[in-house]
Order: C-alpha cells, then structure tokens, then sequence
C-alpha cells in the first residue's frame, strides 16, 4: 500500500484513474460526462486520503465517488436539456452495463479501450493526443502544455473538443476492430511515449521521474504490441522505452539530484531490461520498414552497449540522426542531435545547430534549449555565457531537480 504522502496519493491516482474511468464508461456509456466524473473524484481522494488516509480498497473507492458524481451530472444534464434518454437511471443496454460501483475496476482492465476511444478519428489528431494524455496519463493541463510546448488555454480548448466529438460520434466503448486500430496507431504511440517521457524526467515539481508512470506506459506499450505484434513501430517503441528506463537508478544521487548521462555510473544500469531492448530492436530492425521509434531505439542501444560516454559511437549516433531528422520534424529531435554532433565534430558545431533552433517557435522560451546551449558554451570555454545560459535555463524549468543541477553548474563556473 503506497505512503499517506502527497507522491504516494498523488502515483495512486495515476495508477489507478485509466481503470476507474473505463469502468464507468463501460457503465455508463458516456465518456464525456465519465471523465469528468473521474477527475472530480480524483480531486476529492486527493483531499480526503491526506486527512483520512488512504482506504483499503483505492479503485473501489474511487470507482463509487466517480459513479455518485456521474449520476448527478447526469440528472443535472438530463434537468437541463429535458431530455428523458439523458436520465441517469434509464435502462442501457447491456452492452454497456459494467460491474457495481463497489467491485475493483482492476479486474477488468480497459486501458487500451479508453486510450483508442480518445483516439477516435473524428477527433482531430492535436485533440486526440491531448484528451488521451488527460484521460490515460492522468497528466494535468499544465504539464500537458509543457509537454507539447503549447499554452494552457489551448491545451484545455482541445480536450473539451476532443470530448464533445466524441459524444457526437456515437461511439461505443469497445475496442476497435484490427483495420481501425492500425489507422489510430500513431497517435496511440505518439501518446505512450509522451506519457513514458513525463515519467522519466518529470516537467515539474520536487522529484526528477516519475517511476510508476514510465512503468504505465511501458505496461500499456507492451500490450499493444500483442495487440500488432506485426508492427514494427510498436516493438521499435517498446524497445526504446525499455532501454531508456534501463538508466533510471543512475540518473538521481541519493539526494534526488540530477546526474547528467555522462556522469553516470553504468554498472547501476538494469543490464536486463537492456539486454530485453536490444533483442526487441533486433527482432524488428530486419522488418525494414524503419520509423522514429525503432532508430531512436538504436541510438539509445548504442548508449547501452558503451563503456563509458567517451567510447560511445557518436558517428554512428549522428548517421542515426541525420535519417531521423528526415523521418521526423520535432525540434526536441534536431536539438539532441545537437549533442551528437558536438561529441563528434566540437562543441562549435553542435553551437551552430542549436542557434539555428532558437527560431523555432514550438522550442521558444524552452529551458532544454539554455541549457544544452550552456553545457556547450561549458564545452567552448565560454564559461562567462555559459554561467549566464544555465542560469536562463533555471528560470525556465518547473522541475526542482534540474533547477538545483543547473544552479550548481552556473555556481562552479562563478
């Protein structure tokens, strides 16, 4: 059972929201109204575990809150647009009957459900990967933004949409067929991952990753790869998340700082989870259908397989990257490529490259721009610019771990 704590409840609820709000989808058969329900009872679980501490029973729990508030969204739907088929005690049809609200929503997991119902096509694609970030990553709309470099308001106009759209569509909680799957693939994956990355490095507050979000995604990735095992994407994505969350011991000191990549200590590296990655990778590489997915895998496989950041391959990393970049327009891409091409050529290069980034509007005002732009500056012996640039980029991140790294870089360049 996790600790009365502000991140135990806070990693409780992550955990379990995706189920509880396939439940009462599943009940209900509304999943606009459901996921306002769920986040509703979040809220009050938030509130009252902290003074009450948490039940026996957490998804029960949750699951009876969300089923209470959704009959009263109903009934007040129902008073206000005076429509008889909108009252929360009609029949449904059996289809859509689920278990009683006191029964745990994690013996029947949906997730995969909810997350292709977000995915709907009559859903815009930008709608999709925020309402499914919403209602599956259980991220708030601020770190949502964070994530896509986007503003609040438009994060928030986009979810709201994306649920109206599918009220409207009539769709049915049920798992699409094999053909539609596929057709919401990308987007399904292009979430997972976001999901992973605020798990490994978390946008804000006091502590760098999230573990048990990372693991969700994972989780979910690995299922959807037995839903398309033909798919070489979804094994390349799997890989590189597993390869990627192979670091996570080494990544914080035993005081939650940050310890960049190559300051590590590899022998705390999971070599299994490694050694699980790479034989994924090797599985779906001969498939030669290469995506994003699988070449990031390759990149971060050479990471695992290096002795030491010096001796890892940073001219096949940078021929990866130059093929990535063509596959994939994200500026995040282009400005990690930026290290790359510092270890191999200097630091001056991998300069150039980030200064033809700062145009970019989705990268303005980004602190992983400062301070790959200071580390560099570090590197040129620029130690004046480099001290004001990791300063920039303290102001500009929310993550208390990184504002302590990039503080203490600034202060030993003093």
């Amino acid at each position: 059972m996790a600790e009365a704590t502000p991140s135990g409840i806070e990693g409780l609820l992550r955990e379990h929201a995706p189920r509880v709000l396939a439940a009462v989808t599943r009940r209900f058969g509304r999943f606009d109204v459901a996921e306002d329900a769920v986040q509703e009872a979040l809220l009050a679980a938030a509130t009252q575990w902290s003074q009450d501490g948490i039940p026996p029973n957490p998804p029960a729990w949750l699951t009876t809150v969300a089923v209470r508030r959704m009959t009263d969204l109903l009934r007040s739907e129902q008073a206000r647009r005076r429509r008889e088929q909108l009252d929360a005690t009609r029949q449904l049809p059996e289809d859509l009957l689920g278990s009683p609200a006191d029964t745990d929503p994690a013996e029947q997991d949906d997730t995969l459900v909810i997350f292709f119902l977000c995915c709907h096509p009559d859903v815009q694609p930008a709608s999709q990967v925020t309402l499914t970030l919403r209602a599956v990553g259980g991220l708030t709309t601020a770190e949502i933004a964070r994530a896509l470099l986007l503003p609040e308001a438009t994060i928030a106009q986009r979810i709201s949409r994306a649920k109206q759209r599918i009220q409207q569509s009539g769709a049915r909680f049920r798992m699409p067929a094999a053909a539609e799957v596929r057709h919401r693939l990308d987007v399904v994956m292009q979430v997972l991952y976001l999901i992973f990355n605020e798990g490994y490095t978390a946008s804000s507050g006091e502590t760098l990753q999230r573990v048990e979000l990372a693991a969700e995604a994972i989780r979910l990735t690995q299922m959807l790869r037995e839903k398309v095992p033909s798919e070489p994407e979804v094994g390349g994505l799997l890989a590189l998340m597993l390869l990627t969350h192979a670091r996570r011991a080494a990544r914080s000191g035993p005081t939650g700082e940050l310890i960049p990549l190559g300051e590590q200590d590899r022998s705390r590296w999971n070599r299994d989870l490694i050694a699980e990655g790479v034989a994924l990778l090797e599985e779906v590489l001969p498939s030669r259908r290469p995506g994003p997915y699988q070449l990031q895998a390759a990149i971060a496989a050479l990471h695992s397989e290096a002795q030491s950041f010096g001796d890892t391959g940073w001219r096949q990393i940078v021929a990866l990257y130059d093929v990535l970049t063509r596959l994939s327009p994200d500026p995040v891409i282009r400005l990690n490529k930026a290290v790359a091409v510092a270890m191999l050529l200097g630091p001056a290069a991998g300069l150039d490259l980030v200064d033809s980034l700062a145009a970019d509007p989705k990268l303005a005002g980004h602190h992983r721009v400062a301070a790959v732009r200071a580390h560099l500056l570090e590197e040129a012996g620029d130690l004046s610019a480099a001290r004001t640039a990791y300063l920039e980029a303290a102001k500009r991140t929310t993550s208390t771990p990184e504002q302590r790294y990039l503080r203490s870089r600034a202060a030993r360049l003093s």
